[in-house]
């Protein structure tokens, strides 16, 4: 496969760092807004911001019919907080009228570690990546309550109450998901590995 041409979806979120991000990891990333842009890309991601403005506004842009068309038809994907939610199955303290894309068998529970001041960074053991743990940036993420028998839980963080860890970062098939933001610590290995998913479906 040549150089993937991986798609962020630019509705909401951080969209330029994700950008940042993928040039670095040696893909060619471009904004979606529209199905036709949607279409033209190898590969997306889902960036984070605010999971039921983001759902809104898929539904609105026409982008959520084509986007779980995709995604079924396997199209690698990758989630960073809000997006995480957006790849969920399942959604704890979400409206009731959210929708998601879906895609990954698990449960997750939107702002699970608290409010924007409560926002933190530490550094996490990432399976499948070289090196030092990735900086893992903490803002009103998600965590992961429950996966199901087809997904791999790549990263945990311990539990603030009591002694269980939380799931921060999963794959199942093509599609990556992360409650943390790799795009603003420099760190981009994590972008690295979803262009890795992405070269090997193509093939």
């Amino acid at each position: 496969m040549s150089t993937p041409t991986i798609g962020v979806l630019a509705l909401q979120g951080d969209v330029r760092e994700h950008l940042v991000a993928l040039a670095a990891a040696d893909a060619l990333g471009r904004p979606v807004r529209r199905p036709e842009e949607l279409a033209e890309v190898d590969a997306l991601v889902l960036p984070g911001g605010e999971s039921t403005t983001i759902s809104k506004l898929a539904v609105l842009f026409g982008l959520m019919g084509p986007l779980r068309e995709r995604v079924e038809a396997g199209m690698p994907v990758y989630g960073t907080c809000a997006g995480m939610i957006m790849l969920a199955d399942k959604i704890l303290d979400g409206r009731d009228d959210q929708e998601t894309v879906g895609g990954i068998d698990m449960t997750v529970r939107r702002n699970a570690f608290g409010r924007q001041n409560e926002s933190f960074e530490t550094a996490i053991p990432f399976a499948g990546l070289p090196g030092d743990p990735v900086t893992g940036v903490f803002i009103r993420a998600p965590w992961v309550e429950a996966v199901g028998a087809d997904v791999e839980v790549l990263a945990e963080v311990p539990a603030a109450d009591g002694p269980d860890a939380r799931i921060v970062a999963v794959r199942q098939g093509n599609l990556l998901a992360t409650s943390f933001h790799p795009e603003l610590t420099g760190d981009h290995r994590v972008h690295e590995y979803f262009v890795r998913m992405v070269e090997a479906a193509g093939r």
